[in-house]
C-alpha cells in the first residue's frame, strides 16, 4: 500500500481525474471477438495469446474474460509472463511459454504448472532432465520452424528427435506448432508453402495436436485450422485482414485530456524546432500525452472532439502534442476536457497506418501513465 508522508493526508480522489489520460478497455468486446473467432473455426479449439500483459490490456483481466467463454488455454512469451498469469487465473487452464525456456528457468516453470514450448534440441534436452529432477513427465510443445527462421526446431532437428526413440523420453507431447510469417497477405505463396512444410515435418514426429493458424491464419480457411488456433491481435480488434473490412469489434477508446487552450497570431512558431507556423490567427489546444506514452514522435495523426477531427501541430513532445481546435466553437474546448486519439471512428489500424507502422506496435506501446478503465466484465 502507498503511503502518504508524514505532514500530508490522504485524499479520496478519482484516479480517472487525475490521469492525464484515460485508456477504457472493453472486455466484453474481446468476449464477443474470441466468440467470433470460434465460430469461424467450427470445431477447432480456440486459445487466446496474451503476451506482453494482453499486449498492453491487462492479460489477467483478458484471460479471466476469454475463460468465461470457455478458453482453457493460453500462451505467453516469457516464463515471468507465465509465472504472473498462473497466480492471476489459477491451475486448471494451460499455460504455453513461446519462447521457450532460458537456461535454468525450468524449475521455476515446473513449479508454476507451464507448459514448455520447445524450440530446438537444447531446450528439448533441459526438458528432459526436468522432467527427471520432478520425477514425472512434464507437458510441452514442439515448435517447428516451417519457413519463417525465427523461432522452431530445424528441418534437421526434427529428424534428429524422431530418430531418437529416446529423444522424448519424459516428455508429454501436447502440441506441434508452427507460425505463418506471411498470413496477413493471403495470396502469399509462402503461406500454402508453410502449411505443406508443416504437415511433413509435423507427420515425423509422435501424434499430437497441431497448431499453425494465428489471428490472421483464422481467416486462410479449414486447411490452415487443425486442432488449436492461436488469435492474439483479432482478439484485442486489431484487423486480421488488411486492406478489407475488419470482422472484429474495436476494443480500446483512448483519451487525452486537454492542459491548456491558446489562441496565437499569424507568423507563430508552434512546437519544438518550430516545424509548424500559424498561417493565421489560430486556435490550439495542448494534451497531455506524448511520447513517453507510446505515442510515437513520428506520429501524424488528429484527435477528435464532438466529432469534429483536430490535427497535430507540430511535433509530439515528451509529455504533450498540440492540437488545432479552430473548426471547434470558441469555448467549446475547455483545460480537462478529453479528446478521442483512438476510439470507433478513428481505429488502432487507422492510427498505425497515419505513420507506416502496425497496429500491434500502437497497441503494445501504449504506455503505463494511462489510467486503465476495463468495462464489460
Amino acid at each position: 500500500m502507498n503511503q502518504v508522508p508524514r505532514g500530508y493526508r490522504a485524499v479520496v480522489t478519482d484516479p480517472a481525474a487525475d490521469a492525464g489520460s484515460v485508456l477504457t478497455i472493453d472486455l466484453g468486446a474481446i468476449r464477443e471477438n474470441y466468440r467470433r473467432l470460434k465460430a469461424r473455426l467450427g470445431g477447432t479449439r480456440c486459445a487466446g495469446v496474451v503476451k506482453a500483459d494482453g499486449y498492453g490490456l491487462g492479460a489477467d483481466r483478458v484471460a479471466r474474460a476469454l475463460m468465461q467463454e470457455g478458453c482453457d488455454t493460453f500462451f505467453v512469451a516469457h516464463v515471468g509472463e507465465g509465472i504472473a498469469l498462473r497466480a492471476a487465473i489459477g491451475t486448471g487452464p494451460a499455460i504455453y511459454v513461446l519462447n521457450g525456456l532460458p537456461p535454468g528457468s525450468e524449475a521455476d516453470a515446473v513449479a508454476a504448472g507451464l507448459t514448455a514450448v520447445l524450440n530446438s534440441a537444447e531446450q528439448l534436452a533441459a526438458w528432459r532432465e526436468a522432467a527427471k529432477a520432478a520425477g514425472h513427465s512434464l507437458p510441452a510443445a514442439i515448435q517447428v520452424d516451417s519457413g519463417m527462421s525465427r523461432l522452431g526446431m530445424s528441418p534437421r532437428e526434427v529428424e534428429a528427435v524422431a530418430a531418437d526413440p529416446e529423444a522424448l523420453e519424459g516428455i508429454d507431447l501436447r502440441l506441434v506448432m508452427s507460425h505463418l510469417a506471411c498470413a496477413d497477405e493471403p495470396g502469399h505463396p509462402a503461406n500454402e508453402a508453410q502449411r505443406i512444410e508443416f504437415d511433413r515435418l509435423r507427420a515425423m514426429l509422435p501424434a499430437a495436436p497441431a497448431s499453425l493458424a494465428n489471428s490472421s491464419g483464422i481467416f486462410l480457411g479449414e486447411s490452415y485450422h487443425h486442432q488449436l488456433a492461436r488469435p492474439g491481435a483479432a482478439l484485442y480488434g486489431i484487423n486480421p485482414t488488411p486492406r478489407q473490412e475488419n470482422p472484429m469489434l474495436p476494443v480500446i477508446r483512448l483519451q487525452s485530456r486537454v492542459i491548456q487552450t491558446r489562441t496565437v497570431e499569424k507568423g507563430a512558431g508552434i512546437g519544438y524546432g518550430h516545424t509548424a507556423t500559424a498561417e493565421g490567427v489560430q486556435r490550439l489546444a495542448t494534451i497531455s500525452l506524448g511520447y513517453a506514452d507510446g505515442w510515437h514522435r513520428c506520429a501524424a495523426s488528429a484527435a477528435r472532439f464532438d466529432g469534429i477531427e483536430l490535427p497535430f501541430v507540430g511535433r509530439v513532445s515528451m509529455d504533450s502534442i498540440i492540437l488545432d481546435i479552430s473548426a471547434l466553437p470558441e469555448g467549446r474546448l475547455r483545460p480537462g476536457d478529453l479528446v478521442d486519439l483512438i476510439d470507433a471512428d478513428q481505429t488502432i489500424d487507422d492510427v498505425a497506418g497515419s505513420y507506416g507502422t502496425i497496429a500491434y506496435e500502437v497497441l503494445t506501446s501504449l504506455g503505463h501513465r494511462f489510467h486503465r478503465i476495463h468495462v464489460g466484465a
